[in-house]
């Protein structure tokens, strides 16, 4: 039962920390669509009570747990042991201190504490012991009376407040429904604002590469260009200008020459005992210049085609389809607050 419990409510999965909670979860599941039911999920805990009693998990670590899920915090006084036990004030106490504004009090079973003068007198026992705790004394403290009626049962003049139990219930629902609506817009705004500013950083990110390694191809060309120009000013001095036109034609060969003229030119001033020297440190300095350019390049990354398609398809699905359900869902909230009040 207790995973099972978990399989259909998921969010109650922490539970699993708190040893031997799970073997005592159990569900039971209510059909009934009357005063929004089916949007209410009750969670019942166990009595509390003085004395050697040992509870077969930590019930204090699991109601605070529970406390802190759940929407309101309902506190029911039986006017008959009027649970005023020192273990269940001390839980209550400590509930009331993270949770006050969902905490709520009632006295149950009211039409059980005999007539008005009885069910003031409990109350009043029941204010007192409260009050007796710092954490609980606080102003405007309300306790409304409720039962469940029964027909085989004597009629009682105790007002029954369940009604305003149910109405303070929906009244919960709904302003949870709007905080879920208001948030799953800004949620959706949010999702679509960090994806488009993600694939303009993409773009940015690209056009800088395009930029760094046109920098990077010009500066490894010249790096280059001037060992290149130098080692066919070698090849044209070893063959000789006859060989030269044999290999690749006259015409060709003549405007080699040509425009290698002025590197000869140059060249020429380089002692012959040197030009190999020269040569290598050019080289060498040219090397130093392509690694020196390659290390600095400093390409940023970047989506993938799959990435960028990922990205775009998540945007649209929460623009065109999640946003436009939550405005669908706000109009059939709005129509049913309008029907409920009509009611």
């Amino acid at each position: 039962m207790g995973n099972a419990t978990l399989h259909l409510y998921p969010h109650f999965k922490p539970l699993q920390h708190i040893p031997g909670v799970v073997d005592f979860l159990s569900t039971e599941i209510s059909t009934s669509k009357q005063k929004k039911f089916s949007l209410v999920t009750f969670v019942d805990t166990p009595g509390l009570v003085d004395g050697g009693m040992e509870y077969p998990f930590d019930v204090n670590e699991a109601v605070l747990w529970l406390g802190k899920m759940a929407d309101l915090v309902f506190v029911f006084f039986d006017p008959i042991g009027q649970a005023l036990c020192k273990r269940t004030l001390n839980l209550v106490e400590a509930l009331n201190k993270t949770q006050t504004e969902k905490m709520r009090f009632y006295l149950s079973k009211a039409d059980d504490a005999g007539d008005e003068s009885d069910r003031q007198r409990v109350m009043m026992q029941i204010v007192q012991e409260l009050c007796k705790r710092p954490g609980l004394n606080r102003t405007g403290f309300d306790m409304p009376t409720i039962y469940i009626p029964e027909l085989n049962k004597q009629q009682t003049r105790c007002a029954n407040q369940i009604e305003n139990v149910c109405k303070d219930i929906e009244r919960t629902i709904n302003q949870t429904i709007q905080n879920t609506l208001n948030t799953l817009e800004k949620d959706c705004e949010a999702i679509s604002k960090l994806v488009s500013e993600r694939l303009q950083k993409d773009e940015e990110d690209r056009n800088f590469n395009y930029r760094t390694s046109g920098r990077a191809f010009l500066l490894g060309s010249t790096a280059a260009f001037v060992p290149f120009l130098l080692f066919i000013n070698m090849v044209i001095s070893l063959l000789g200008e006859k060989r030269i036109k044999s290999l690749i034609g006259s015409e060709k060969a003549d405007s080699l020459l040509h425009y290698m003229s002025p590197v000869r030119m140059l060249w020429s001033f380089v002692p012959e005992h040197h030009q190999w020297k020269l040569l290598i440190v050019f080289v060498l300095m040219s090397i130093a210049l392509f690694f020196l350019t390659k290390w600095s390049i400093g390409l940023r990354p970047t989506l993938s085609r799959k990435q960028k398609n990922y990205f775009t398809d998540v945007r649209n699905h929460v623009d065109k389809v999640v946003a436009v359900r939550k405005q669908e869902l706000y109009r059939e909230y709005l129509m049913q607050s309008v029907g409920d009040q009509d009611m």
